[in-house]
């Protein structure tokens, strides 16, 4: 019999729904493993411990860096601090040296030290089978249990705001791994232009998340990683038993990402998009929000509206497509 081998990117969620819900309980277990929930959350009293994990397989270049940030942007999400860090650092096989485990070792502190977080520990080695290093990150983090916001607390009436645009981890990612195929076709200015959306306008949503939650009343919140910000209302959707319609006329892409995206025939819409914050807001609260992200320089646009109704994604009058891969899985085939 032949058998259904699964494409590059996340698991189905049809599978991946399956395998979770064989999951034991556990009563101090808060937010344990779900579709749309991106950390765990730990009762540890008046404070609660965030716990996150996510591996890079796409990035090579700067993949210290990307680890540490994807890591605690799921952390911010939740409304905690970041704190701890720890990295399984994967070297391939008859390709590494000690200056590439420098470098990641070194482009991991300087994340660190730029979001206040401490390496605490992890693991490295050369492994066999491996054709570029993998970083497996995980960071932990604390919000005092008052103020803990999850993925899944969306409710009928929120406004749904997204910050800065999309894809940026997408246009960092391409750039940065066709750098030399795309500088005759794009020029180099413009394609070091989309490599730097690393840093700026930067993969992080740390600070997007802690100013949106000091202005108003953030309901929920998800950083569109995999699968991109179509995936990424999917899963809030899912997480908060709503549904979500997308009202806003002109997506909010940014330019360098729909020329890479155009080049390669990709969907931005479904392309890891890392740096954006997507939020649900109380509606009194949506302006005070919007204006305290605009003033500390971070773009806010609105892109809709929560529902009663099933979990889904609609936009103008039809179901959002959901991806079935990250578009920019493509590239790796």
């Amino acid at each position: 019999m032949a058998m259904d081998i699964l494409p590059l990117g996340k698991l189905p969620p049809d599978v991946l729904g399956l395998l979770l819900a064989r999951v034991p309980a556990d009563p101090r277990v808060l937010v344990g493993p779900r579709l749309g929930e991106d950390a765990a959350v730990i009762d540890m009293g008046e404070v609660c411990l965030v716990a996150k994990t996510d591996p890079i397989t796409f990035a090579t270049d700067e993949i210290g860096w990307y680890a540490v940030q994807v890591n605690a942007n799921d952390v911010a999400t939740t409304g905690a601090t970041p704190r701890w860090f720890m990295a399984t650092v994967l070297l391939p096989g008859g390709l590494a040296d000690a200056g590439l485990a420098r470098r990641i070792f070194e482009q991991i502190l300087a994340a660190c030290a730029r979001l206040g977080i401490t390496l605490i520990g992890g693991h490295t080695e050369i492994t066999h089978g491996l054709d570029r290093p993998i970083v497996a990150g995980t960071l932990l983090g604390e919000v005092s249990r008052d103020q803990l916001i999850l993925t899944g607390g969306a409710r009928p009436g929120d406004r749904v705001l997204l910050t800065k645009g999309f894809p940026i981890e997408a246009t960092a990612i391409i750039a940065r791994e066709r750098r030399a195929e795309l500088i005759p076709v794009f020029g180099e200015a413009m394609v070091s232009r989309a490599a730097g959306y690393l840093t700026d306008p930067g993969i992080s949503v740390v600070r997007d998340a802690r100013i949106a939650t000091g202005a108003g009343r953030v309901t929920s919140m998800h950083d569109p990683t995999e699968g991109g910000v179509a995936t990424a209302l999917w899963e809030l959707a899912e997480a908060s038993g709503v549904t979500v319609e997308v009202t806003v006329e002109t997506w909010p892409i940014r330019p360098e990402g729909a020329r890479l995206c155009a080049h390669f025939g990709l969907d931005p819409l479904g392309a890891i998009a890392s740096g954006a914050l997507l939020l649900t807001v109380a509606p009194e609260s949506a302006e005070a929000v919007r204006t305290a992200l605009e003033s500390a320089g971070i773009p806010a646009c609105e892109l809709g509206s929560v529902k009663a109704g099933p979990a889904q994604v609609w936009y103008q009058g039809h179901l959002l497509p959901r991806p079935a891969r990250d578009e920019i899985a493509k590239l790796f085939e």
